[in-house]
This record gives C-alpha cells, sequence and structure tokens, in this order.
C-alpha cells in the first residue's frame, strides 16, 4: 500500500472533487470508496487503510469552496466537468413549438377500467417530464365516458392516482370527464346549431354503406332546427339506444373512410349500464375524439403525447377545430413499444382476474405497476428506461433484461447482500482446526454499512460442524474436490449424498482455493437460518433457508441474495417471505 499511497490518494481526491461538485460542494464517502474499487478492485484486500485515506481525503475536500472545488478539477482533470456537461445533457429532446407558449401543459389520460401497467408508462412519463423540464403543468384526465363498453370501475379512479405517485408523476391538476358532461352538452348544441354537426337517426349498416360510397346520409342535409330538435329527443329519451348518434361534419370525400362524419356522441341505456360516479343522470354520451378533444382545448394542454396509432384521431378532431376556430395543440406520436414477454393487454389481465388466473392485481406474472413494486422494481428504472426511449416516432422492441439493467444498476449499490439456500442439504464438516470469526460485508464495495458476523466452532467429539447448503451446488460436487466456502475456509468433499454431504476441513486462504480453481459457494450455519419462500416471475416458489438475521429487515426492503438475485422483502413472520425482481 506505501508504494502506492501516492497513487491512490491522487485517484481519492480526484473522485472525491467530482463527487463535491456533483453534491453541492459536500463529497460522501461510499460513492468515492465505489469508485475506487471499480478502478483498482486489488484494494479490496486492503479496505480499511483506504476507508481511512477516504475519509480523510472527503474532510479535506468538504473544507473548500464549490467554486475552490471546480478550480481544482479544471486545472487537474477538465474532461471530467467535459463528461459530467455531456451526461447532464442527454435527455429527452425539445418540444417543438415550445417558444410559443407561455406554459406548456401535458395530459395523461386513463379509463379507469383496470390498473395502470407498463404499457401506459411512456405516456405517463413523457408527459410528465416535458411539463417538468418546461416548469409546465401535467394534467390527470379520467376518460370515464362510455359506462357500457370501457365501464370505469370505481376502485380504480384511486388506484390509479397511486400508481402515478409510486412512479413519481404525481399530477398537477386533476380533472374527470363524467363530471363535465354539460360542457360537452354545450358544445354538442353550438355545433348542431351552426351547422358543423347533425344529428343522424340511420341505421348504421345503412351508413356506413352510403359513407365508403363517400354520400352523404339524408340526414346531413337537414336544417340546424331539425337537429336541435333531434337532440332533445336524445336527451329526453325519445330516442333509444342505438336510434340516433351526433355526427361531426367533415369532408365526406376523405382518402380514410375512418374521417368521413365520425360520431361525437351517442345514447346509453344507462337505467341498464349505470354509470359507478353519476349513476343514470345521463344518456347521452361523448364518444372519445369529442370529450378529448374539448377537453384538450379547453383544459389549454399545449402538446399532446400519445402512440401513432392516434393520427387518425388527430385528423378527426381537427375538422371539429376548425368549426370552432381553435388552433390544434403540438402533437407528438410515438412509435409502438413493445416489451417481449410482457402481460400487456388490459382486457386479459381483468380476464385472468374475474377467472382467478391471476390472484390479485400485483401477481408477479403481470407488469402491472403494483406487480413490478411488489417484485423490488424501482420507478426510477421505469422513468429512465422509457426517458432513453424518448418519444420515437420508430416502433421499439423491448425485454426484460433491458429494463433489469436499469433497475440493477439502481440496486446495486444500495442493496445489503444475504445468503439464501434455495432446496437446502445438510454439510457436516470435519476436523475444522479452531473457531473461525467471520465477517460477512452486508456490502463488498461499502464496508461502513457493516456486517454480518458468525463465530464457527468445531464441534465437540468428532461430531463435525454443519452447515446449510444449496442442492444446486451439492449436485455438482465430486468426491476429493475442494470448495470454497464463502469468506470462511476451504473443505474438501468426502461424500455427497441425496440429503448430505460430508467433507473435511482442507485449508484456510482464499488464495489457495482460487489456485485450486475451487468453486465458491455460500452457506448457513445449521443454526442460523430461517425458512424462506421467494415467489417467482411465474409465481413459482423457490423454498429454503435465509440467514437469520434477515429476521430484522421490513417489509418493502430490497436486498440481494448473493448467487440467487435481488429480491423485495413482503413479509416477515417465523418465515421469510420475498418476491425475485432478477439476477
Amino acid at each position: 500500500m506505501k508504494s502506492m499511497e501516492t497513487e491512490v490518494r491522487e485517484l481519492i481526491r480526484k473522485f472525491a472533487l467530482l463527487n463535491a461538485v456533483q453534491h453541492e460542494g459536500k463529497a460522501r464517502e461510499s460513492p468515492v470508496m465505489g469508485k475506487i474499487l471499480a478502478e483498482k478492485p486489488q484494494l479490496k484486500t486492503e479496505i480499511k487503510q483506504v476507508a481511512q485515506l477516504i475519509k480523510e481525503i472527503v474532510q479535506e475536500v468538504n473544507s473548500l469552496s464549490l467554486s475552490k472545488q471546480r478550480e481544482i478539477i479544471e486545472e487537474n482533470w477538465p474532461e471530467l466537468l467535459t463528461k459530467r456537461k455531456i451526461e447532464e445533457e442527454k435527455g429527452l429532446p425539445p418540444l417543438p413549438n415550445a417558444e410559443k407558449y407561455p406554459l406548456i401543459i401535458t395530459r395523461f389520460s386513463p379509463n379507469p377500467d383496470c390498473v395502470l401497467h407498463l404499457g401506459s408508462a411512456r405516456a405517463i412519463i413523457l408527459c410528465y417530464e416535458y411539463a417538468r423540464m418546461y416548469k409546465g403543468r401535467f394534467i390527470l384526465r379520467f376518460e370515464d365516458t362510455d359506462p357500457k363498453l370501457k365501464k370505469p370501475v370505481l376502485e380504480f379512479y384511486d388506484r390509479i392516482r397511486e400508481d402515478l405517485e409510486w412512479l413519481g408523476c404525481k399530477p398537477d391538476k386533476e380533472y374527470i370527464q363524467s363530471d363535465r358532461i354539460p360542457i360537452y352538452y354545450e358544445h354538442a348544441e353550438k355545433l348542431l346549431h351552426d351547422g358543423n354537426a347533425y344529428v343522424c337517426t340511420c341505421m348504421s349498416q345503412e351508413f356506413r354503406k352510403r359513407i365508403l360510397q363517400k354520400q352523404p346520409c339524408p340526414c346531413r342535409e337537414l336544417s340546424p332546427e331539425i337537429h336541435l330538435e333531434r337532440w332533445k329527443k336524445m336527451l329526453d329519451g325519445t330516442y333509444a339506444e342505438g336510434n340516433a348518434v351526433v355526427r361531426v361534419k367533415t369532408d365526406i370525400t376523405h382518402p380514410n373512410p375512418a374521417i368521413r362524419d365520425w360520431p361525437a356522441l351517442r345514447i346509453i341505456d344507462t337505467e341498464k349500464y349505470p354509470h359507478p360516479r353519476v349513476g343514470s343522470k345521463y344518456r347521452v354520451w361523448p364518444l372519445y375524439n369529442f370529450a378529448c378533444g374539448i377537453d384538450d382545448h379547453l383544459l389549454g394542454v399545449t402538446h399532446i403525447i400519445r402512440g401513432k396509432e392516434h393520427l387518425t384521431n388527430q385528423h378527426r378532431q381537427e375538422y371539429m377545430y376548425g368549426h370552432f376556430g381553435w388552433k390544434y395543440p403540438e402533437a407528438i406520436h410515438y412509435g409502438r413499444l413493445k416489451i417481449t414477454g410482457a402481460f400487456l393487454s388490459k382486457s386479459k389481465i381483468v380476464q385472468g382476474i374475474r377467472n382467478g388466473t391471476f390472484k390479485s392485481w400485483d401477481d408477479p406474472r403481470l407488469a402491472t405497476f403494483l406487480a413490478l413494486k411488489r417484485r423490488g422494481i424501482t420507478p426510477e428504472a421505469i422513468r429512465q428506461l422509457i426517458i432513453d426511449v424518448g418519444p420515437k416516432t420508430a416502433d421499439v422492441v423491448l425485454s426484460w433484461e433491458n429494463l433489469y439493467a436499469y433497475n440493477r444498476k439502481i440496486l446495486d449499490p444500495k442493496a445489503n447482500r444475504f445468503f439464501f439456500v434455495v432446496n437446502p442439504v445438510q454439510l457436516t464438516v470435519e476436523n475444522v482446526p479452531k473457531a473461525f470469526d467471520v465477517q460477512l460485508y452486508l456490502h463488498p464495495e461499502y464496508p461502513e454499512k457493516g456486517a454480518r458476523k458468525y463465530r464457527i466452532e468445531p464441534r465437540r467429539e468428532n461430531q463435525g460442524t454443519q452447515f446449510w447448503i444449496s442442492r444446486r451446488d451439492s449436485e455438482k460436487f465430486k468426491r476429493k474436490q475442494v470448495i470454497r466456502l464463502m469468506g470462511l475456509f476451504n473443505v474438501e468433499i468426502l461424500d455427497v449424498k441425496s440429503y448430505a454431504v460430508e467433507a473435511c476441513y482442507h485449508s484456510e486462504g482464499y488464495q489457495e482455493a482460487k489456485k485450486l480453481k475451487a468453486p465458491l459457494i455460500h452457506w448457513i450455519p445449521i443454526d442460523m437460518g430461517m425458512p424462506c419462500n421467494v415467489v417467482m416471475p411465474d409465481a413459482s416458489i423457490e423454498r429454503g433457508i435465509a440467514e437469520k438475521l434477515c429476521k430484522k429487515l421490513k417489509p418493502g426492503t430490497i436486498i440481494q441474495f448473493e448467487r440467487f438475485g435481488f429480491v423485495r422483502i413482503d413479509e416477515v413472520t417465523r418465515k421469510l417471505i420475498a418476491y425475485y425482481a432478477h439476477k
């Protein structure tokens, strides 16, 4: 260490100064230690001396002013500040024409017929992040005006609010469309009065036949007075469900038949299909394009950020905007985002809950935010993934591994380490020569977090020292093979049975194990374990034994079971229940 001390000091000083500049002049020891060990892993064997050096140098750096810290970096390592600037500038591309608007307003508009899932993340995060980027406003608007086909459910209003809060995308303002029905009626009457919409009483098949032939239906040619009279009949119950619909006038010869005279409001028998919030108060309900188009204007939405499957909806709404003399908001249409292996169909999720395929909304097989949260996927990982994908127009295909990579980067520096023995078998080690005091660090790169301490003593009367080890390891053992018990000592295998393994003490040092290419396995002293079930992403259960120290963990804590993966603690009783996140 002495021969390297000058070099190591300079390296610590460099990382401490950079960390200080990144945190308003106050460096922290843990990130500096992480950087040092990543750069010079050989220093792990002298961790105490390195920790003491870091402590001294961090104190010295923190005594300097922020401007002095920056000055030293600029003088000695200017490339660090350039790299940091580039990293800070990475992010979302600018919004189109943002400078034309005094306040940027975006919105997320879910239908409260299911909980939110990973497929919703792109719309939420892009809209939220852009609003924050421009110090604007992010709106949550519940689109709940279809009490028949996309029937809203009361529980999901709150669940969606909770999902957004967990994701870190809390809205500045909330609106519920079922509260705004009188506003839609007022605008429908304006369109009818001005001759820009009409009440169509044609049979749907007859209308479709005419529209495909670019021919108007007879209703289109009637006077506004007749249509206003028909409108009253829609409201008062004269017309039954399916007998009349309000249509917005467009170009009847438009190349896309879906845009020609699109439906704006329809009758729903709310005695039969009551709305969960307003019951049967209304019987005429706006369809998506009408309610959405009206609200985007009235709520001041400046930028609509949504999937490119909505391009046709934009063209429909632009006709309505033209009738009112409004300017259409800026629209960004991103490509489809597919995550292979993710269960993203809302209808199939709801069906699976109803028929018992899935136990709950947080079933680990689902990609709902509730399920991801329970497994230990962090909202920060989801947000960073979506920001890096951005609002590209090209379709993007991702895998679970992409998300796991972001999550791993967040969890790895924070998650404490413990041992978990899957499908345990008993290992008996004979001839242990002395007592061993073992310190297993909670985090190998941050020794200041503390350690799990065990005293391993030789058993009396040649009984042998006993451990739990995993059957997955024991099945690979061969007689006379040397195995390294992580952080403890090396043993030689004497006999392998289906339920137990017998071994004898071989040597203590890690270098000896390395020379013999001994596999490393984890272990738990026979009397220092507790039962543990880990629920896997496919809902199967891995049963085993975890360190008894895990009993002190609180539900919600995310840890790493070494050589197994990251898990989130779900329940701590006599048995530990954890949910698997990923490797």
